[in-house]
């Protein structure tokens, strides 16, 4: 490769070149649980970064740059992060509520609303500013929200 095409600040062109991981523009509102998997994440990217760092690697490493990628990205999200107490009630949706709705298509989904590192709707969770969340939030048992261009009714709020 032609030193034309190169960083001035790369060596060889063999330094790992990870950009980092985007940071959400919504606020950062996590649950306890949520605070605590932050709080994981960060010590695993750190304990990784100090791994990296005794096997040898200096700055062109994948491994290490992987790591302190994610250990800036941890850190910054648990700078960030606004732990909601459980929800006051369950007359209505609220972040940390478990929601049960169904669909125009008889199915019927479950699923908890949470921050955004902590959502994987595959295990039931998702992230307070997601179009279903989005749509839920406020509502009671028996309210009909609109999702991806059906209806969706709640059947129960826990």
């Amino acid at each position: 490769m032609s030193v034309a095409f190169t960083k001035e600040n790369d060596r060889d062109g063999t330094e790992a070149n990870l950009q980092d991981r985007p940071i959400s523009p919504h606020p950062n509102l996590v649950t306890p649980e949520g605070l605590a998997m932050l709080e994981a994440a960060l010590e695993a990217a750190r304990a990784a970064v100090t791994a990296a760092r005794e096997a040898g690697e200096d700055g062109t490493g994948l491994a290490l740059a992987r790591a302190s990628r994610d250990a800036r990205y941890y850190a910054a999200r648990h700078a960030s992060a606004q732990v909601v107490p459980p929800p006051p009630d369950t007359d209505r949706v609220h972040f940390g509520s478990r929601v049960t709705f169904d669909r125009d298509d008889g199915r019927r989904q479950t699923f908890r609303i949470v921050g955004e590192d902590e959502a994987e709707p595959a295990k039931g969770t998702i992230s307070h500013v997601s179009p279903v969340a989005r749509a839920l939030m406020g509502k009671a048992v028996g309210d009909v929200a609109l999702v991806a261009g059906g209806e969706v009714e709640i059947v129960a709020i826990g």
